[in-house]
């Protein structure tokens, strides 16, 4: 590939340079703030689930700033989709495009709505500013929209193929209606698009101020500049990296219907030059909404990608160059229209802990055991106790990682789709939505010993305090556990039960549509705490008395999984177990 090289050039002042690349970051990072502090969904400005970015006229992402990992790389798409169907020719200053298309125009689930904007400088396209955000609502058959029992993508909600919603400046309000009348919040769906236009213009005011201070040809140099120093940096780690071909295999739970499970594998070959993901093998697509599209595929790869090489770096599509992703059509993980994808995350984001867990071994100073991996959403939706208006949950839930060489796992964290995002705050959930918060605490179910151990999950209770409520989740991982590395054992599962106000209980459930809540049933979230690693009976004795301490394992287990005896009124080391003498022989 040909590359530009800046410093050749005697004009080009290298200084100016990196302040124009150090600005453009800066711009993206300015435009990720805007969308928060403008948004109207707790999901945005609480979690922060949406990303923004610029791109320059090719659709090459130049700077992100995301709160979920599974957007990197899907602005691209969503610019490369805008260039495929309009063409800079039809692409005119003040334009918005709006987009959704799961396929093939960067999309995820229909609920992560992106928009697109190009910057024209002196009449030259130079750039697009793009985000893409969870809407609260976007129609479908359910509340929330990413149902857990779709069979096609018509059941999910409204579809953007990529649209203008400003035309030269000009709002088209017949997209805004569409919009207003096939959402069950408009308020909430609205108020974010116009959180999304405002990021977007401010991308475009600070494009044109540094095309303005120092040149639109200085900016465009230093466009290729940030590029080609992103490709350099992922090179470098790329040259580090042991070489040859790892492979790794697993399974999905289940489609939502009960069928499964699903096979997946990959072979990961690693040479001077490349990193290749053979995801060929893997199940076809399937009748209920777990498949994932190839460009949700390519942004979780991206995220592994960089776990593996420099996780601190900006990210720009330099740094993927020398990534190289192969799936089968029409499989599981690169689903085609018109295969539901509204939990697309199940499938998405075991593609990335495939590789995960195929170079686990390889780099243990990198790469921990295996974590939650489920988004382990929830949708909770009925009428509010104090206003009798309608409220809607929809959150993702944390849980724990797996441990690593010299650390144990991180307790109470979002999974590896989820990235740098919050949950929802107990004051937050208890004024807005109609429930109480009953119980959030860290979970103790005797998971992920070793001589480090797994992070532990969480318990988060709601309980309804109105009638007529229903709870949509779906918690994948329920089967197929987080898996142990260097002798560590497994995670526990996710999982959620009903407790019903006469006493009865239902469950535990992975994944359940729409159950019926009344006045005082709860609904109980248990995530996953994640994998061991090493010997268990190589973990210290006195580590294991603070754990039971902790209520992280019984007295009970300490015995039973480190052979270490507690006492259980001053949690002191007693003795040892004569099988951890003999190292479990």
């Amino acid at each position: 590939m040909e590359k530009s090289n800046v410093y050749a050039t005697p004009n080009v002042d290298p200084f100016t340079l990196e302040i124009v690349k150090d600005s453009m970051i800066a711009i993206g990072d300015e435009m990720f703030i805007a969308l928060a502090r403008t948004s109207m969904s707790p999901i945005i400005y609480e979690v922060l689930d949406y990303a923004s970015g610029l791109l320059d006229s090719k659709g090459q992402l130049l700077t992100q700033g995301n709160g979920v990992t599974g957007f990197i790389g899907m602005l691209s798409f969503m610019v490369k989709e805008t260039l495929k169907k309009y063409g800079e020719e039809d692409l005119k200053p003040g334009d918005i495009l709006i987009i959704n298309d799961p396929y093939g125009g960067g999309g995820s689930h229909l609920s992560d709505v992106g928009l697109v904007m190009p910057i024209f400088y002196e009449g030259e396209l130079v750039a697009f500013s793009a985000n893409k955000a969870h809407w609260t609502e976007v129609g479908g058959k359910d509340p929330g929209s990413f149902t857990n029992d779709a069979t096609e993508i018509f059941q999910e909600g409204l579809q953007f193929p990529c649209v203008k919603l400003f035309n030269e400046g000009h709002i088209n309000q017949a997209v805004v209606e569409i919009i207003k009348y096939n959402v069950r919040f408009p308020d909430l769906s609205l108020g974010d698009l116009w959180a999304q236009v405002a990021a977007l213009k401010t991308g475009e005011k600070r494009v044109k101020e540094l095309c303005d201070k120092y040149g639109k040809d200085m900016v465009l140099t230093s466009i290729n500049h940030l590029l080609d120093h992103g490709e350099q940096l992922a090179r470098q780690e790329l040259s580090r990296l042991p070489k040859g071909t790892f492979e790794a295999k697993d399974f999905i739970d289940d489609d939502g219907f009960g069928n499964g499970p699903f096979p997946i594998q990959v072979k990961v070959t690693i040479t001077e030059d490349e990193f290749i993901c053979d995801f060929r093998g893997s199940s076809p697509q399937v009748m209920g909404p777990i498949n994932c599209s190839y460009t949700a595929l390519v942004s979780a790869v991206r995220t592994i990608f960089l776990a593996i090489t420099n996780p601190s770096q900006d990210v720009n599509d330099g740094v993927f160059r020398p990534l190289k992703i192969i799936t089968d059509e029409k499989s599981v993980l690169a689903a085609e229209r018109p295969a539901p994808v509204s939990i697309y995350w199940e499938s998405m984001l075991a593609g990335a802990d495939l590789i995960w867990k195929a170079l686990a071994p390889e780099l243990p100073d990198r790469l921990t055991a295996g974590h939650l991996l489920s988004v382990c959403a929830v949708t909770l939706t009925g009428k509010h106790h104090d206003t009798d208006e309608p409220f809607l949950i929809v959150e993702p839930s944390v849980g724990g990682w797996g441990a690593g060489k010299g650390q144990d796992g991180a307790s109470g964290q979002f999974c590896i789709g989820d990235g740098e995002t919050y949950n929802v705050p107990v004051e937050v959930a208890e004024t807005r939505y109609g429930v109480r918060v009953n119980e959030y605490s860290l979970r103790s179910d005797g998971a992920g010993a070793g001589e480090f151990i797994g992070g532990r999950g969480v318990i988060r209770t709601y309980e309804a305090l109105t009638d007529n409520q229903m709870v949509t989740a779906t918690f994948g991982r329920n089967k197929f556990l987080p898996w142990g590395s260097s002798g560590g054992k497994e995670g526990s599962p996710n999982q959620f039960i009903i407790e019903k106000r006469d006493g009865d209980t239902d469950g535990p459930f992975g994944i359940y549509p729409r159950y019926p809540l009344n006045t005082g049933d709860k609904v109980r979230l248990m995530t996953a705490s994640g994998g061991g690693y090493g010997n268990p009976f190589e973990r210290p004795p006195e580590k294991v008395a603070m754990d039971v301490k902790n209520e992280y394992f019984t007295v009970e287990q300490a015995k039973e999984l480190f052979g270490v005896i507690v006492n259980p009124d001053t949690f002191e080391v007693e003795g040892v177990t004569s099988e951890r003498n003999n190292g479990g022989k």
